[in-house]
């Protein structure tokens, strides 16, 4: 099978095989310390329970990132990947040390804030890395597939790991310090062996191929701003790298309508919103129906990329995708509700892998960095504004028909829309010098 010989020809590339090991790794330690952050911000019997409590939070997390996010590619295209992951790693790991250290003098006050968004930022730097480096230790343009098909997802299910460990321990221990902090802990110890991990990479492996070290400081952020501006244009130029960021960034916006809305339904609407542990497991149980769903997509992208085009695939994923959203419009019972977020999930990990193997396969390596960290970027602000939009449409439970039903006829456009340009360029990419 094509598929089990993929898997075989990449397990046995040495550098793959390091790199998604730092990204397994992280990954996991991300997981833990997101369940940590869930702890302490939205599962605390004195933690928000309402909609603008929970947008809130999300939006201090991420909108800082969505700022300073435009200047981390061009670093990405400079900087020798390996090294951002050594170091990255190696920060994150005092950051959450800190945070730790706060959270027990100040509690989680703007101090927490700050680190959380600090942390997030560098993970999501990180991540803008691996993606930029993976097609330097995959070897061919016939193996993007497969590999943006392995890599993402797992590392999907390595978060989920992580984040599942996270409530465990939790759950598991005496209410107290412990049992907040235990996850952030954790996570610590994880990115300090994604470290190490990082270390067995060569210092040049994953790129660039002509990395600049010799400028200062001051002339790279400045280059970077004129590098940003160039990206954008080459990416609109190149025409298919641009419309699958684009589609995929609105739909992100529907993910983060997702997220608050399983958020405040596992707090307020599926559980007694006093108890805070039977809300991370009615949360966790949301997710995990999410995350399997992510697992599902692995199997599938490759099968449907014998048969279609990954540009074909992004619109059956979207359009697919809106059949688990139509379970939460008839119902929010557990298992129903359930259900509609697996569905959901394989659409969005299945249309994720397409749009992935679209931007690296369609971008020179020159703008790779780049146009990843756009892509985190406009991630990002797509949830912020998701987040903005669902203080007034959203009630504290989370669960809303008309909005979900607004939301499904959101991404029949958007997937309608796509697919209209990217049939006006002949779903090929334009020639850009």
């Amino acid at each position: 099978m094509r598929l089990l010989n993929d898997l075989k020809v990449l397990a046995q590339n040495s550098g793959f095989r390091k790199l998604i090991g730092v990204r397994l790794v992280s990954q996991c330690g991300d997981g833990m310390f997101q369940a940590g952050l869930a702890s302490l911000f939205f599962f605390r019997p004195e933690a928000m329970t309402d909609a603008a409590g929970v947008a809130a939070a999300l939006v201090v997390m991420l909108l800082p990132f969505s700022i300073v996010g435009p200047f981390t590619g061009p670093f990405l295209d400079r900087w020798r990947r390996r090294q951002v992951l050594l170091y990255g790693n190696l920060i994150r790991a005092g950051l959450v040390l800190l945070a730790v250290a706060a959270d027990q003098l100040y509690g989680d006050g703007p101090v927490i804030y700050t680190l959380a968004l600090v942390i997030l930022g560098l993970s999501r730097f990180m991540l803008a890395g691996l993606s930029a480096g993976l097609p330097m230790v995959v070897g061919s343009k016939e193996r993007l597939l497969m590999a943006n098909s392995v890599v993402p997802t797992l590392g999907g299910v390595a978060t989920a790991v992580g984040a599942i460990f996270g409530f465990l321990l939790r759950l598991l221990l005496p209410e107290g310090a412990s049992q907040q902090l235990a996850s952030l802990v954790v996570a610590c110890l994880l990115y300090l062996g994604a470290s190490a991990v990082a270390r067995m990479l060569g210092k040049d492996e994953l790129g660039p191929e002509a990395p600049d070290s010799g400028s200062s400081l001051g002339a790279q952020v400045k280059q970077a701003a004129m590098d940003l501006v160039d990206a954008v244009r080459y990416l609109a130029k190149r025409g298919t790298p641009g419309l699958a960021l684009s589609t995929m960034a609105l739909h992100r916006f529907v993910y983060g309508m997702q997220l608050i809305t399983i958020i405040l339904a596992g707090r307020n609407l599926l559980v007694d919103p006093l108890n805070a542990n039977a809300g991370i497991a009615a949360f966790g149980t949301l997710m995990g129906a999410m995350v399997a769903g992510h697992g599902v997509a692995v199997v599938l992208t490759p099968i449907a990329h014998e048969k279609m085009a990954p540009s074909q695939w992004v619109v059956l994923c979207l359009i697919s995708g809106t059949l688990g959203q139509l379970f939460i419009v008839f119902s929010h019972q557990p298992a129903i509700f359930a259900a509609g977020m697996f569905i959901f999930g394989i659409g969005v990990q299945g249309a994720k892998i397409a749009v992935d193997t679209i931007v690296q396969s369609d971008t020179a390596d020159a703008y790779r960095g780049r146009a990843f960290s756009i892509y985190d970027v406009l991630f990002n602000v797509a949830e912020c504004l998701a987040a903005g939009l669902a203080i007034f449409i959203l009630p504290d439970i989370g669960w809303s028909r008309p909005v979900q039903i607004s939301l499904i006829v959101f991404v029949w456009i958007v997937a309608l829309g796509y697919r209209h340009l990217v049939r006006g360029l002949g779903d090929q990419p334009r020639v850009v010098a």
